[in-house]
């Protein structure tokens, strides 16, 4: 197969870019020095995280400089999220740290004024100042498309000022601010979405790119301009997997945490097998799912921590499902069964170079919280989700929060943040407070959803997956009050959890609060609806929603 080189400067998930150029037909060869760009025909310059660290990493390399030869020499050079940002002369991110210098502009932090930030999920690449009608595209790219973006920095759109130095332009909204999402000239292509995340409509970008790219004319419908453009509504599958008494790994679920059947054939204690991890993950992914989620609820406690099942499923998931993948449970300190003392970093960087886009952090941080208000609110710079983040931006570190209500007759019988809750408990109680728990819901703590994401967005967590132990399993819907109170309490993007049971309980939280995604597992693992079934029904009902492009 023909090659393309890749510049790893060590951060991130580079695994599904390797599997997604293998996908459209070419192999990767690894630039490990220098010295090795003087070979290279075709790079690419994959970027996560942050733009200080991607760029002061390039330099202590020595890279910079042949990165800029290869491309006034003429060759193709593509440019992914931060490698976009590298092109441009700096970054709000890290001032004191120049960029490249290609593009005279410098890029800016997102306003949070009136939105999530970062700025996560499925949003469009349009083509500005041709209209869609002349069917004008760059490098595969298609107003009709959506594309996976994570990041917090962009460079804000000025209309016209790059068209008339020659760069062809992609843009998509956030809110009311308009950002570059992919820019052409040349030899050289960047995107500041991730195209090896973006399904289909990424992998033919990465195909249009080493064959050849350029301006092309589309062959498929156009679309009416900037008409669905947008961050679209994100629903996500999502798989815990454990062992079963067998050793198999299997998908399963179960109510309030208790995974063993009660009837059937398969009473008597054995944990539920709804299938495969793998398999159900790419069936997911070919329904349209725009992430997909594994919580690892084994601990494997005599398994090497190399030898983890979980790396194994990621590495194969990621073979074949080119969206965000997402893996929980056990991403902390820990002991190897060797003795060896783990960093949650290093666990978490096994992860990352085994497929995962994301780590979900769980009760590690309940903990973490807890030391942090100990402490007088001061960061200790040592916790899971501050080296995490640190190390690879904080897009990647998701935070898994497990709470349940506590109902009291008035605000003032607890120090905790309450609420006035529409649905009062048996005593006629109309006051309650979220109290969090860890190790799956099986033990409370002194600390509140308030406390608890307010603690770890400080710490650097870039999303929050809010669970709720009383709905999980109950498929009566989410819990709308907890949802709307934990975004009245922080900024960073929130996935709604937890008893979803049909499509209305989708379009219900998206209309009931400002919710960033919205997460099913059992109605998907019963086969009682489909991923596709939930776009459908949000189509309908006027959300906008990603559909999969097929073919390459």
């Amino acid at each position: 197969m023909p090659t393309v080189h890749l510049l790893d400067y060590v951060a991130g998930n580079v695994r599904s870019l390797v599997n997604a150029i293998n996908q459209v037909g070419y192999e990767v060869e690894w630039v490990r020095s220098p010295q090795d760009l003087k070979n290279a025909e075709k790079l690419i310059l994959p970027g996560v995280g942050h733009f200080g660290h991607c760029l002061s990493q390039l330099s202590e390399g020595g890279y910079l400089d042949p990165v800029r030869e290869h491309i006034k020499s003429g060759k193709p050079f593509m440019g992914i999220c931060v490698g976009l940002q590298a092109l441009f002369e700096g970054s709000e991110e890290n001032p004191a740290v120049p960029g490249l210098g290609m593009i005279p502009m410098r890029m800016k932090r997102f306003s949070a004024d009136t939105k999530s930030v970062p700025h996560i999920g499925w949003n469009s690449a349009i083509k500005t100042n041709v209209e869609p009608s002349q069917g004008e595209s760059f490098n595969g790219l298609s107003a009709n498309s959506k594309y996976y973006y994570v990041h917090s920095y962009a460079a804000i759109y000025e209309p016209g000022v790059l068209e008339r130095d020659g760069w062809s332009v992609a843009t998509a909204t956030y809110g009311e601010e308009e950002f570059i999402g992919a820019i052409a000239r040349g030899n050289v292509f960047a995107t500041q979405f991730h195209p090896e995340k973006s399904g289909q409509a990424g992998l033919r970008t990465i195909r249009a790119f080493l064959d050849g790219g350029g301006l092309l004319k589309s062959t498929e419908a156009p679309a009416p301009k900037r008409e669905n453009d947008g961050l679209t509504r994100r629903i996500i599958a999502c798989l815990d997997v454990r062992t079963n008494d067998d050793g198999d790994l299997v998908v399963t679920k179960g109510d309030q945490y208790d995974v063993r059947e009660k009837s059937g054939a398969e009473a008597g204690g054995n944990v539920r097998n709804l299938g495969k991890p793998v398999e159900m993950a790419q069936k997911y992914y070919n329904q349209g799912a725009d992430e997909v989620t594994f919580l690892n609820i084994t601990s494997f406690r005599n398994c090497p921590l190399a030898d983890t099942p979980m790396l194994e499923i990621l590495r194969r998931a990621s073979e074949t499902v080119f969206v965000p993948l997402t893996i929980g449970g056990g991403i902390k300190d820990t002991v190897d069964t060797d003795g060896t003392h783990i960093p949650a970093l290093d666990v978490a960087t096994m992860y990352f170079k085994s497929g995962a886009d994301k780590v979900s952090v769980g009760s590690d941080s309940v903990i973490a919280a807890e030391e942090f208000y100990e402490a007088g609110e001061v960061l200790s710079g040592t916790t899971a989700i501050e080296t995490i983040s640190k190390a690879y931006g904080n897009q990647a570190v998701v935070v898994s929060v497990d709470p349940k209500r506590v109902y009291v007759d008035s605000p003032e019988d607890t120090h905790h943040h309450t609420i006035q809750t529409q649905y009062p408990n048996e005593a006629g109680q109309k006051f309650c407070w979220y109290q969090c728990t860890i190790k799956g819901g099986r033990e409370t703590r002194d600390i509140d959803v308030w406390q608890l994401t307010r603690a770890v967005e400080k710490m650097g967590a870039g999303e929050i997956l809010l669970n709720c132990i009383d709905k999980d399993g109950s498929n009566s819907g989410f819990d709308l009050e907890l949802i709307n109170d934990v975004k009245a309490a922080i900024k960073i993007p929130v996935i709604a959890s937890s008893g979803a049971g049909k499509p209305e309980h989708f379009a219900e939280v998206f209309a009931s609060t400002t919710t960033d995604a919205a997460l099913g597992a059992g109605m998907f693992h019963r086969g009682e609806y489909t991923v596709a079934q939930v776009k459908d029904y949000l189509g309908e009902n006027g959300f906008l929603v990603r559909r999969p492009d097929t073919g390459v």
